[in-house]
């Protein structure tokens, strides 16, 4: 196509902000000596994990083990101790199933729960009166009250109990947030810090950072745990660091910027995405090509959403169908360089999978793409139509548009033993666990992205379908979608504890999930206009080391 013939194509291209992180990631600095560190850090584990055996056989001391565990997970470093909690938890619901008898009753309750222990909020009845209202915490009883708060949020629906404490235990915390009294206490900040983002919807890594920080200023914290868990987060990210680099260098010889100057690029929040799903070390090669796919996804997103034609689309899509390095020779060169991209990046997992004898489950995640990428081909139909479509209509495309089911079929490969043929063919399945996700995805990308991709030729989201079917304004629309997100949480509580096709590991891919949406994707669109909380976020994970 001559430069003439470019101009003059009506392209719905918009200016996407370009890359903050310039080249500070191209290089990895090897770090000196680790083996004095994960010599330490052997040592404390030893040490902690014989503080939890020794407290699993003292049958008095049972909520002291109870905090111990959670304070475990809290600060991130669970992934040692799997087998010890696992025995824990499994104690504690053979010996004492929906009847807890031991303190602190509300993080027993999430604990269980968040592992899959289907126990009954029955036991919170003990928190009302007798008029059946909840009681007013004393003053001194302020963590039970936000411990109460954090319970709420691994709620089901229909679970009136819950939402009931959840609308008492709120209403309490902010109004302690506004009583000056306690201006700049570590409780106040506690408070602040849950009814921004209740601890169920946080990114586990970023908690482990806060957690931290806030477990140190106890008086009666670990002291062994503490000093583990911050040579443990160090350790780990200096392997973070290095698979960042790595695949940076990979970006970098696409010189996306320059060849695909109307997308985004956005490689380094695609890789924080990744480690939103799963940081430990054993899911390494899974993190690095999920990150390529999140970054290759986007490029695709804006090929379709910010670029092309309806007829370079069709050929695009087509070439997708075919999947074969053949079709680049029929692609627009913009597409020819994505396609390439996908190729390559398939073509390294492959190569990986074939070593561990799963080379086949490359096919499932290319079919997932084939599918999602149709999905944008569906809209883009829409958008050239100018057409509004129905809110069922819109659904049905949606959640599938919403890229949530490719991204975690592509989030299985390399994952292990874990992961079989059956695992992939529960997530096309799109169970109710999955779609709950997508839902959540759909919902939050759309409310804070419909104002700014309306001003250009683009697919109306659920606001405009809403809109037109329902003669809703505008905000009552917004009220109804982030019920929706919030009926969906409920469903992916309800669905992780009674859903028994895959493990507990894979279903906290999907949860993670649902944890990345409520950073990237709360209040705005910060993964298109990066700010400095999500450039916060991303320092503190792959750049600041924890002072020991």
């Amino acid at each position: 196509m001559s430069v003439k013939q470019e101009e003059a194509l009506k392209r719905p291209i918009t200016n996407f902000p370009p890359s903050v992180w310039g080249d500070q990631f191209l290089v990895y600095d090897e770090q000196e000596d680790q083996s004095g560190v994960e010599k330490e850090v052997e040592e404390l584990k030893e040490e902690v994990r014989k503080e939890i055996l020794q407290a699993l056989n003292i049958h008095t001391e049972h909520t002291n083990l109870l905090k111990l565990v959670d304070a475990v997970e809290r600060l991130g470093v669970a992934y040692y101790f799997e087998q010890e909690i696992g025995q824990v938890l499994q104690h504690f619901y053979d010996a004492y199933g929906d009847k807890w008898n031991g303190g602190a009753t509300s993080v027993w309750f999430r604990m269980m729960r968040q592992h899959g222990y289907f126990v009954s909020s029955d036991i919170f009845n003990s928190y009302k009166g007798k008029d059946g209202t909840f009681n007013k915490p004393s003053d001194d009883d302020v963590m039970g009250l936000l411990e109460l708060y954090e319970a709420t949020y691994l709620r089901v629906p229909s679970e009136v109990i819950l939402d009931d404490a959840l609308a008492f235990a709120r209403g309490r915390l902010d109004d302690m947030s506004k009583d000056l009294s306690w201006t700049n206490s570590i409780i106040s900040n506690q408070i602040q810090e849950a009814l921004t983002q209740p601890l169920h919807k946080r990114v586990p890594r970023i908690e482990a950072l806060r957690y931290i920080s806030f477990y140190q200023q106890q008086p009666s914290h670990n002291k062994s745990l503490l000093k583990f868990a911050k040579l443990g987060f160090n350790l780990l990210q200096s392997l973070h660091k290095k698979e960042l680099s790595q695949i940076y260098k990979w970006w970098k010889c696409f010189d996306v910027p320059t060849n695909l100057p109307y997308a985004r690029n956005r490689l380094i929040e695609s890789y924080f995405w990744s480690l939103s799903v799963y940081f430990e070390p054993q899911y390494s090669e899974s993190r690095m090509f999920l990150a390529k796919a999140f970054a290759v996804a986007t490029l695709v997103d804006d090929t379709y959403d910010a670029y092309g034609t309806l007829e370079e689309l069709e050929i695009f899509t087509e070439a997708f169908k075919r999947w074969s390095i053949t079709c680049l020779d029929v692609l627009p060169r913009n597409m020819e360089l994505i396609y390439q991209m996908l190729l390559d990046m398939y073509g390294d997992m492959e190569r990986i999978l074939l070593k561990m004898g799963k080379a086949h489950h490359v096919s499932y995640i290319i079919e997932a793409m084939i599918e999602y990428f149709g999905s944008y081909m569906k809209e883009a139909k829409w958008a050239n139509d100018g057409y509004i479509p129905t809110t069922e209509e819109h659904k049905e495309v949606a959640t599938t548009s919403s890229g949530y089911k490719f991204i975690l079929i592509a989030s299985f490969a390399a994952m292990g033993e874990i992961i079989t043929d059956n695992t992939f063919k529960w997530a096309f399945d799109m169970p109710p666990l999955v779609r709950a996700c997508c839902v959540i995805s759909r919902v939050m990308d759309d409310i804070v992205t419909h104002e700014e991709e309306q001003k250009r030729i683009h697919v109306a989201s659920a606001i405009e379908c809403y809109m037109k079917e329902h003669g809703f304004i505008q905000q009552d629309v917004y009220d109804l979608l982030n019920k929706k997100t919030e009926e969906s949480w409920k469903e992916i509580n309800h669905e992780s504890l009674k859903c028994k096709d895959v493990e507990m590991t894979v279903i906290m891919r999907v949860i993670n999930l649902a944890r990345a949406m409520d950073i990237l994707y709360k209040d705005k669109d910060h993964f298109t206009n990066v700010d400095e909380e999500l450039i916060n976020h991303i320092k503190s994970l792959v750049v600041d080391v924890v002072v020991v």
